[in-house]
């Protein structure tokens, strides 16, 4: 088969690749009709996730054709369209009961190890994302294999369009986990760092939730714009409004908003000192879109991080953070509980996620829409690629 693989830093091919087989009886082969390049396959690309080897599979966001099915397969068949979670979970560990699944101790086969290092502690395996996260192979490619596919795998009707639905790998759970995590109901105020797609996505949700005023910062004036059209949010360009959260400030009263979601994640632009530290590789993230989240929160508010971190932060001003009150929530998101729901208000027409995207490509060109993606060109949103 065909599939995207990294090899370095902005060195990804496209090329052939072994068929993949499968290997444990709760394993499926799909043949996959769309996946996407998302915001955190950039961290990779830009060579910032630790424990990537040379000819790993990339992608986690995808969906197809189920073709073979383990002999321990119950929940879906050969010939079922299916949207697969980017996160790999057992169904049946300590955490997994609690619905969380995305903290799974069953399918990172390389934990145990870290564990005993004492290092990060990675909870489930993911798709396409380092060994650091089990190694796995994903979804950038013709086909793919899917492990514990009674937990993973969601049937998809065939009234809809993978288009539609494709989101639900991914994207679209982890905008409406983190609009719940911000507590978003019916008047809520809300400001969002980062207008790529897992900020319109939680854009999208906040306004399915009730929120009623919507900030969102970012420095692409085009994904602002379409954001205000689309959400109706009120698009502030940090380059230049300098003070984003003091911004939000003079405009409510002193307060700030009631929570703020940061979709933007250790790649923030940061201050000299921090760009300094992260490219010695001496701090893990860059602290600057926190920084602003708990400037911009008002007493008693939530500040909701699904944008991805690691390691040590510099200037976290967690007395600020403690003087307010703040809540923070955050993680990896717990798809699988939020298939089926997301997967009715689609069917019923209540969302459309798909209104995101801009670019459809062939799966061969996915080196270039990789480039497109990074550099934002051709007012690029959200890159869809079909084999």
């Amino acid at each position: 088969m065909k599939a995207l693989t990294y090899h370095a830093a902005k060195d990804v091919r496209y090329e052939s690749m072994p068929d993949p087989v499968l290997r444990d009886d709760e394993d499926i082969i799909i043949q996959v009709t769309a996946t996407a390049i998302c915001g955190s396959d950039l961290h990779i690309y830009r060579g910032k996730i630790p424990d990537m080897e040379s000819g790993d599979i990339l992608g986690h966001e995808f969906m197809g054709v189920v073709q073979e099915v383990g002999p321990a397969v119950r929940h879906v068949q050969r010939g079922d369209r299916v949207v697969v979670p980017f996160v790999i979970a057992c169904g049946e560990c300590f955490f997994c009961d609690k619905a969380l699944f995305a903290a799974c101790e069953e399918t990172n086969p390389g934990r145990g190890a870290i564990l005993n290092k004492k290092k990060l502690r990675p909870g489930a395996g993911m798709f396409g994302y380092s060994h650091l996260y089990g190694g796995y192979s994903g979804g950038q490619a013709e086909y793919a294999r899917v492990p514990k596919a009674n937990t993973g795998p969601i049937v998809i009707p065939a009234a809809l369009s993978d288009e539609q639905v494709l989101f639900l790998s991914d994207i679209l759970p982890t905008g409406y986990q983190a609009a719940l995590n911000a507590r978003v109901s019916p008047g809520s105020s809300l400001a969002i760092f980062g207008a790529g797609p897992v900020g319109l996505m939680a854009a999208l949700c906040a306004r399915f939730l009730g929120a009623e005023r919507i900030f969102m910062v970012d420095d692409n004036d085009e994904r602002l714009d379409f954001a205000r059209q689309t959400y109706g949010v009120t698009p502030i360009n940090f380059d230049k409004i300098d003070d984003p959260a003091d911004f939000i400030l003079e405009v409510t009263k002193g307060r700030g908003v009631d929570a703020t979601i940061d979709a933007v994640g250790f790649e923030a632009k940061g201050s000299a000192v921090e760009t300094l530290l992260t490219n010695l590789r001496i701090e893990g993230s860059s602290g600057k879109a926190l920084r602003q989240c708990i400037a911009a929160t008002r007493r008693g508010g939530v500040v909701s991080v699904p944008g991805v971190y690691a390691g040590f932060i510099h200037g976290f001003l967690f007395g600020d953070a403690f003087e307010k009150g703040l809540c923070f929530e955050m993680g990896q998101t717990h798809v699988q509980k939020y298939l089926p729901e997301l997967l009715g208000h689609i069917l019923s027409g209540a969302m459309h996620p798909e209104v995101i995207i801009s670019h459809r490509m062939a799966l061969a060109d996915i080196v270039k829409g990789y480039e497109i993606f990074d550099k934002q060109q051709d007012h690029c949103r959200k890159v869809i690629l079909t084999p």
